[in-house]
């Protein structure tokens, strides 16, 4: 990835209207400055009102799958997107209240679905996330059987919930790989070596 940012994310000080917006994004009560991803959406300000509401339902309470089940999606969608940004902002961010170890955030990484899902503490239904994520990202869809099985462990609305879930982190990884965000200084570095090998 570049790393000159090829759109460049604003700068202090912001406008009224860009500080309200990137208010919004942060976690209220932040003690961090706007992350550069969204200082980069907030030059194109009518664009990043149109994007809060669903991120910050699929980010909130109301969401369907459990805050692990979410970031182990997360994490995998990004890894998968060779997305090292927002996967390292995910993993500072959500990992500890998410109850990753070392070794689960470790195979969000792998580079292939068997290494993946073969980390020892998943669940079954942690591991069928884990092959919707591949499914979705290498055909696009998920496969008969494949849904048949996740539809054992979860019910419509969780099924609806993870299909949105994956389409926005590829998203906002295609957003952070084509814009070259900076990364955040405090953000986990990408693993370099593949934990499946």
């Amino acid at each position: 990835m570049s790393a000159t940012p090829r759109i460049a994310p604003l700068e202090p000080p912001f406008t009224p209207e860009v500080e309200a917006e990137l208010a919004r994004w942060m976690p209220r009560g932040s003690p961090l400055p706007p992350l550069g991803l969204f200082r980069t959406l907030a030059t194109d300000l009518p664009l990043a009102r149109a994007m809060h509401p669903l991120g910050s339902f699929l980010l909130g309470r109301h969401f369907a799958l459990s805050l692990r089940e979410r970031e182990i999606v997360i994490d995998r969608v990004c890894a998968r997107c060779g997305c090292s940004y927002e996967w390292g902002v995910h993993v500072a961010a959500f990992a500890g209240a998410a109850e990753l170890d070392e070794h689960e955030i470790a195979a969000t990484c792998a580079s292939t679905t068997e290494g993946a899902a073969a980390a020892p503490s998943w669940s079954t239904r942690e591991r069928l996330l884990v092959r919707a994520v591949d499914e979705l990202h290498d055909h696009g869809r998920v496969g008969e059987a494949l849904w048949e099985e996740l539809a054992r462990h979860l019910d419509e609305r969780q099924l609806l919930e993870l299909l949105v879930l994956c389409g926005w982190y590829h998203l906002i990884s295609f957003v952070a790989n084509g814009a070259c965000v900076p990364h955040e200084t405090w953000a986990v570095a990408f693993p370099t070596a593949d934990p499946a090998r």
